[in-house]
């Protein structure tokens, strides 16, 4: 396994004027009684009184510096004695061997006898310690950013995510993609999340918008005979704002032209397993591959976490009409066996119900079975359920004595997604989430269309340009409306551990296809032509056939270093509110500014 940030640059010239002969990871014991210059930052100083040491940082590591009253100069020795943290400083000295060695640090068999100290620059103390484990709160830090970029962890997510883009270059240049920039100010369009838009100065009254995504750029490179494209790109979303998101976010952005989904399963199956041998020493097996449809019925989940089972069990057969009114009332009764809990106590059991019933979940209640090891039941419907109907629920389950049994009942989708949530908290609990487990997943054939209530209309599950399956087609062109709903799509996503690390589809490459679909869509004949017509003229001119995928770039970095948060793997990211602390962004401009925009301040109410 490479470890990511400690590999040493080649070896530095000797030369008396620079700053540095050696980086503060590198020295080791074969280099006792070598000459050195080092500079750095102070970690932390400890003395004794007659005797002195200093934890010198940089970005490759720390090396102990030594002063002592006997062997050090005492116009230096006290000049050691005023460094405070973060202080740069330049140190020459011998590299001696230490007689209290320190097995934690590859630096810790030496330490350097300081000879000669410079200060480069003296330093405030910092309002937080830079160190592994900080005292700062989220807010502090962002404020002061390039101060937690200097802590050892985030310094190796950003050296991490440096090594991965080269990674990510490197092996789809070798498979003929071509790397091509699309532009950033483009046109605003009203599918997907609220857009970033810029006004124009040139042109009054008109914006541009910054690109949720390439989409439209990458299926006309496609049209142009550049049949292999990506780009490691920004992308901006005006959208609420959680750990796994930001307002400027990153995707490794790729399209095919004449390929099919297979083609591009294994091409980017290819690419996850190259940076995740190269990156991390893991080989990944072949990824299993999961119909969307069986992802929801078995998990409740279109990014299912497969690092442990307790797959969804349906007992409507089982639970209904036996005069329960809570199940006989209910679309879907279904749960899940976790397996040893049946010694979970009373105490425990209504935590994990008042978990459920939070409004976050949603959920009316929690029915629990325990198998005990004796083979007899204790449950919460004893009443109506006796233990020969409870055995029938165990062994359609697959529950085994000393199993503990979770159901949920209610509206199908809604309990779904609830019983999602408790098998995932069910999991964090008995520490099924090994950390250094990956098992990732592709899930296929998505629906194309979600219908909305509420707005009555269609809404594209991915993108409006996905194209449908090939046997849904004609269904498509020729089909009434409950066809519509069962539509499925040429689509894909790739799931690494409950996360989704990437998405796809076959496009649509004809123009009277596309049409249809904007109008399924809501669009008119206008709008779609105005908002789009230069992608469907395009068509008509030899649209090759064609599909992509975009990978989340920030989240695919997390997720290969079993982090939650984006954050630490951007070098200046935004808080929740979507600010940046640091330069406290977004800000009010000058009146002039407007003015040249032609744009006026509405009065704050």
């Amino acid at each position: 396994m490479r470890a990511v940030g400690l590999a040493q640059p080649p070896a530095l010239q000797k030369n008396i004027d620079m700053y540095r002969t050696h980086h503060c990871g590198e020295l080791r014991i074969e280099h006792v009684g070598q000459e050195v210059t080092l500079s750095g930052w102070v970690q932390k100083s400890r003395d004794k009184g007659f005797m002195m040491w200093i934890d010198l940082r940089d970005r490759y590591g720390i090396t102990q510096l030594i002063f002592s009253e006997e062997k050090s100069d005492a116009a230096l020795f006290e000049k050691a004695r005023e460094l405070g943290r973060e202080f740069v400083i330049q140190v020459k000295g011998v590299v001696i061997e230490r007689s209290s060695k320190n097995p934690n640090l590859p630096t810790g068999d030496i330490e350097i006898e300081v000879s000669e100290l410079s200060v480069l620059n003296p330093a405030k103390l910092p309002p937080f310690t830079i160190e592994d484990e900080t005292d700062g709160g989220d807010d502090l830090r962002m404020k002061y950013r390039y101060l937690d970029l200097r802590r050892s962890p985030v310094q190796k997510n950003i050296v991490f995510r440096s090594q991965l883009a080269l990674e990510v270059r490197k092996y789809l240049s070798g498979q003929d993609f071509v790397e091509v920039e699309t532009p950033f100010l483009i046109k605003s369009t009203p599918e997907g999340a609220r857009d970033f838009v810029v006004p124009s100065r040139m042109n009054p009254g008109q914006f541009y918008a910054l690109p949720q995504s390439p989409q439209t750029f990458k299926q006309i490179l496609m049209v142009s005979g550049l049949d292999r494209y990506f780009q490691i790109v920004k992308c901006f979303r005006d959208e609420d704002l959680r750990a796994d998101r930001q307002p400027e976010f990153t995707q490794i952005d790729c399209e095919m032209a004449f390929v099919t989904q297979e083609d591009i399963l294994n091409t980017f199956e290819g690419l996850t397993k190259h940076v995740f041998k190269t990156l991390k020493g893991i080989e990944l097996p072949d990824f299993p591959r999961m119909f969307y449809d069986d992802a929801m019925r078995l998990y409740g989940s279109d990014k299912p976490d497969l690092r442990f089972g307790m797959q969804f069990t349906e007992l409507n057969d089982l639970a209904k009409d036996k005069g329960f009114v809570v199940f006989d009332s209910a679309e879907l009764v279904v749960g899940i066996v976790a397996e040893g809990q049946a010694n979970y106590t009373r105490k425990q059991i209504d935590q994990l119900t008042d978990w459920v019933k939070r409004p976050q979940i949603g959920a009316r209640g929690l029915v629990y079975v325990k198998y005990n090891e004796d083979g007899s039941f204790k449950s919460s419907v004893g009443k109506f359920f006796n233990d020969e109907a409870l055995k029938g629920w165990a062994d359609k389950m697959g529950a085994q004595p000393g199993d503990l049994m979770l159901i949920l009942a209610g509206e199908t989708d809604k309990t779904r997604k609830q019983l999602n949530e408790l098998r995932l908290e069910m999991g964090r609990r008995m520490g099924l989430m090994k950390e250094g487990d990956f098992k990732p997943l592709w899930v296929l054939d998505f629906p194309l269309l979600e219908w909305d209530e509420e707005a009555e209309r269609f809404h594209a599950m991915h993108h409006p340009f996905t194209s449908p399956k090939k046997d849904d087609i004609s269904r498509m062109l020729d089909g009434d409306f409950e066809t519509m709903k069962s539509l499925r799509a040429d689509a894909y996503d790739l799931v690494i551990n409950g996360a989704e690390i990437g998405g796809g589809s076959i496009r649509i490459h004809d123009r009277a296809l596309q049409a249809k679909n904007f109008k399924l869509l809501g669009f008119t004949e206008e709008e779609a032509e105005s908002q789009f017509g230069f992608l469907m003229g395009a068509f008509e001119y030899g649209a090759p056939p064609h599909g992509g995928i975009a990978f989340g770039f920030d989240r695919l970095c997390a997720v290969m270093n079993g982090q939650s948060s984006i954050r630490d793997f951007i070098a200046f990211p935004k808080n929740n509110q979507g600010r940046d602390m640091m330069i406290d962004a977004p800000a009010p401009v000058a009146p002039e500014q407007l003015d040249e925009l032609r744009l006026e301040l509405l009065p704050e109410e």
